[in-house]
């Protein structure tokens, strides 16, 4: 790639561009899978015979499958999905014919290592937790949960098997959800939301953290994890969830900027707690803080620089507050929708 000109991405080392502005090439490289965009299909075509001379390559046209994602484009919108994989899960753990339900983890259910429960198969358990994992490409929705079944692979009981046997139900009323990406502005506009739970973790009482990143409206990034240190109060916990989440949108500013050639802009991340939004921005509220580890006063330094503006959000409209606890349906279903995730089932074959 270097040879041609490319310039490996120093955010992220698997994507190589070369050229400017509508001339401009990226090429994402997975082992021997190359996916080729840019703005001109004459400097694609180059690319590609120039590729052909070097190596015995197929060129498999439009990307419409990689890795086990279908993706379907037209002219306003690609739509994502793993459909064929969900099925795929279903039939693989005999629950291709089960009775579907409508969220992936009963509400306010609390999971425990539950010590004096009965032992189930540890293999295949991890076996389903694995395969979901793999799912969470194209649907956030299911992050929370089977990041709580992840916590328990080690001694999974009857409770842990009853939590992934009704994700896969979940899983059976929604396999053709997937993510939808409509065709926006030029400009890159990013902002984020930022959430935490308080205590959620029965045995070691530590918070699950949320995250969701979007381009123009269009999510590109999310996470659901448990924080590594306990806390004292909901103020610490969405303060430690808000830092954590800036690393990633100091990233995400780069790469940006780094793939359009255009200066990086703030990004802007919202949360729906006053006091950790306070706490962020006045050095006055210092004194309650002393005792927090000191790298997630990090985002200070970043609102001081302007590299992140902390904006507040009311909960209905927090939309990380998914992968941060289990949802009834409605809710679940609201959130859906603001995270971008859609039923493509019209789009299938």
């Amino acid at each position: 790639m270097v040879e041609l000109d490319f310039k490996k991405c120093i955010q992220e080392h698997a994507v190589y561009t070369r050229g400017e502005g509508e001339a401009s090439i990226l090429v994402g490289v997975y082992v021997d899978d190359l996916i080729v965009t840019g703005g001109s299909t004459e400097k694609i075509n180059k690319f590609k015979q120039q590729m052909m001379t070097e190596f015995e390559m197929s060129d498999l046209g439009l990307l419409s499958y990689y890795l086990g994602i279908e993706v379907e484009q037209q002219k306003s919108r690609i739509s994502l999905r793993q459909s064929a994989y969900a099925k795929k899960i279903l039939s693989q753990f005999k629950m291709a014919d089960c009775n579907a339900t409508k969220h992936p983890m009963e509400p306010k259910t609390q999971l425990h290592k539950d010590l004096e429960g009965t032992p189930v198969d540890a293999t295949e358990y991890r076996c389903i937790v694995g395969c979901l994992r793999y799912l969470l490409h194209t649907r956030p929705d299911l992050s929370y949960s089977v990041g709580m079944a992840s916590r328990y692979m080690e001694r999974p009981t009857i409770m842990h098997h009853r939590v992934v046997k009704q994700i896969l139900r979940y899983l059976k009323g929604t396999i053709y959800f997937g993510l939808v990406y409509i065709k926006g502005p030029q400009e890159i506009g990013i902002f984020g939301y930022s959430d935490s739970d308080l205590a959620g973790d029965l045995d070691g009482r530590k918070n699950t953290s949320g995250m969701t990143f979007y381009f123009n409206e269009s999510l590109v990034s999310w996470n659901s994890q448990k924080q590594k240190t306990v806390v004292l109060s909901s103020c610490e916990a969405e303060f430690m969830a808000a830092t954590t989440a800036t690393y990633h949108a100091l990233w995400l500013r780069s790469l940006a900027s780094e793939l359009t050639g255009v200066k990086p802009k703030s990004v802007t991340l919202f949360v729906d707690n006053k006091s950790a939004r306070a706490l962020m921005k006045n050095p006055v509220f210092h004194g309650r803080s002393k005792h927090i580890d000191t790298r997630f006063h990090f985002i200070r330094e970043c609102i001081e620089k302007g590299q992140i503006v902390v904006e507040f959000v009311n909960t209905g409209e927090q939309r990380a507050d998914a992968l941060t606890k289990a949802l009834p349906g409605v809710k679940l279903a609201a959130m859906r929708q603001l995270l971008g995730v859609r039923d493509l089932q019209s789009c299938q074959d």
